[in-house]
């Protein structure tokens, strides 16, 4: 018996005593194997990704159908917001809270009032709020005598979109014992970020000249 194996010579070739279908069978093979490796990784990664969307839906829907329940200006009642919907109840208190705010005012009570007004004013229109607001307070500090009394119309509707508030108005201005009403709508711009109310824009509308 031989104790070393006689070394190949460098250019042995492995298929050289095999039928020439032999090298095509294990080449197939091969590529047939690589193939189904292939494909059980393809089906893999799509798998993931299927799981990866499953739960990002989950945790979407679960986030939408949250319920933060919010009290504002210190009330109660049913006042929440699901997802980034408000309730009916909260959005009538909200409302009534930035008209009487806004609208209802004397020289000695407007500068409290605009500051808590101001406190739910989203920073992108902080500027120009408060500016309307000291020019308010200008005019009221000029004439120390005129008080104004806003109201929400009960004969007629208040429109609500997922961004503003339409409320139609009766404004009573009192100046020296003079008394003029006037009556339009009060445009309120609002959005919802976070379960939190921001107050975006107020402005009055299509107000009309003195009524009797």
């Amino acid at each position: 018996m031989a104790l070393f194996r006689k070394s190949r010579p460098k250019d042995w070739d492995p298929l050289a005593d095999k039928p020439a279908s032999w090298g095509i069978h294990r080449y197939l093979q091969g590529s047939a194997n690589l193939f189904e490796e292939n494909r059980l990784l393809k089906f893999a990664i799509a798998g993931l990704f299927g799981i990866t969307a499953v739960l990002g839906m989950l945790i979407y829907t679960s986030n939408q159908n949250q319920r933060t329940v919010i009290v504002p200006f210190g009330t109660g009642g049913d006042l929440y917001v699901t997802g980034n919907a408000p309730s009916a109840p909260y959005l009538r208190t909200m409302t009534r809270n930035i008209v009487s705010l806004s609208g209802t005012y004397s020289a000695y009570s407007a500068d409290p009032q605009f500051q808590e007004l101001l406190s739910i004013v989203h920073p992108s229109a902080y500027n120009s709020i408060r500016d309307t607001l000291t020019a308010i307070l200008d005019e009221l500090s000029d004439n120390p005598t005129l008080s104004i009394a806003t109201y929400i119309r009960p004969d007629q509707p208040v429109l609500t979109t997922s961004t503003d508030i339409v409320v139609p108005v009766e404004k009573v201005r009192v100046i020296g014992g003079v008394i003029r009403k006037f009556r339009g709508n009060l445009r309120i711009g609002y959005a919802i970020d976070n379960g939190r109310f921001w107050l975006t824009s107020l402005h009055e509308e299509n107000f009309d000249a003195e009524t009797r």
